[in-house]
């Protein structure tokens, strides 16, 4: 079982969103330090004074862009020397590029797989090798059920999460073979934050709360869960897709659940 209680905890894309809930959760579970990443001075800001009945000694922030793999490991080894070692590092910045693919701008996608997908990874590559040292650790990488299914008019963000689906398995194997580090993938469905701003949740699965979301991921981290998948219905997501032929599956998706749909009204955040 993993703990937060005097543990060093970092949280990418932390100053806002489910980074910033999941950061003050982890204070309330008595966290030692609480490292933010986070591109924006702005939310840095704010979240500093949202957490201002914190005491400055468990909360640090740093201004990261994780799309910049120079600024990821020139930081990390500032958050080492500064702090000695992480103890649980949650991959939680992201964005999202919707519309069809054919008006996707070459910058935008690129952007997109850097941040979602390779920041992802080279965040993880900079503090694993102390982790590896200590013999301890937790990697915790929010994914997304876009990850496990297609989905139209959002089709580089469902990439770039099947990649860290697959890469976030892949790793936890490695792990768990000669570590006792855990690895947890998260993998919700829409969520209230604003970054999916303007979307039609399918049927069945209804847009989640935040707050909500974000305890639940902490309580996943303290149980050693390997995955979290919320609603319901993305529970049952990958016996579906096993199960039903590829037709059938598109119909019962589209058809009936109107998943194929939820990107028509995509408005995003400005």
């Amino acid at each position: 079982m993993s703990t937060f209680k005097n543990k060093h905890i970092l949280i990418t894309g932390g100053a806002g969103g489910i980074g910033f809930l999941m950061g003050r959760e982890a204070l309330k579970c008595k966290a030692k330090k609480l490292i933010i990443w986070d591109i924006s001075e702005d939310n840095i800001s704010n979240c500093l004074d949202s957490l201002s009945d914190y005491s400055t000694k468990r909360l640090f922030t740093y201004r990261v862009d994780i799309a910049d793999p120079d600024q990821v490991y020139q930081t990390a080894e500032q958050v080492l020397a500064d702090h000695h070692h992480i103890d649980i590092l949650i991959n939680n910045a992201g964005t999202v590029v919707g519309g069809n693919f054919s008006d996707h701008r070459r910058i935008d996608i690129e952007r997109l797989i850097r941040i979602n997908l390779l920041g992802t990874m080279h965040t993880t590559r900079a503090f694993l090798d102390t982790m590896i040292d200590l013999e301890k650790g937790h990697i915790v990488n929010i994914a997304s059920a876009a990850g496990r299914m297609a989905n139209p008019k959002m089709s580089v963000y469902a990439g770039s999460k099947w990649g860290v689906i697959g890469w976030s398995e892949s790793l936890r194997l490695e792990l768990e073979s000669h570590s006792n580090i855990n690895v947890t993938t998260v993998e919700p469905s829409y969520i209230n934050t604003g970054l999916f701003k303007g979307v039609s949740p399918p049927l069945l699965t209804p847009l989640l709360d935040a707050e909500d979301i974000a305890k639940k991921i902490i309580q996943a981290v303290q149980k050693d869960k390997i995955h979290l998948r919320e609603p319901f219905m993305v529970k049952i997501l990958p016996f579906l897709k096993g199960v039903l032929p590829a037709r059938v599956f598109d119909f019962v998706a589209g058809r009936l659940f109107q998943v194929y749909h939820s990107m028509d009204t995509f408005e995003g955040r400005t």
